[in-house]
């Protein structure tokens, strides 16, 4: 039985509907990618970049816990 299994379609959604989902820009996405900060996501290829939905939610509730702190 494999451990390591293939995403199910619709799990992993590229740069613009991850922005969408995040509410802010794809450029922001970018810069968070070259500063190393930001959601997980994962490299296909050379070019291809593609955000797991459930790391988009868990970067959600981070970014959540953080407001409600400083408040």
């Amino acid at each position: 039985m494999p451990t390591n299994t293939l995403p199910a379609p619709g799990e992993l959604v590229d740069e613009h509907e991850a922005a969408a989902i995040l509410s802010t820009a794809v450029r922001t996405l970018r810069n968070w990618r070259a500063l190393r900060k930001g959601p997980r996501y994962r490299k296909i290829g050379a070019r291809m970049v593609r955000y797991h939905r459930a790391d988009l939610a868990a970067f959600q509730q981070v970014i959540a816990g953080d407001a409600e702190g400083a408040a």
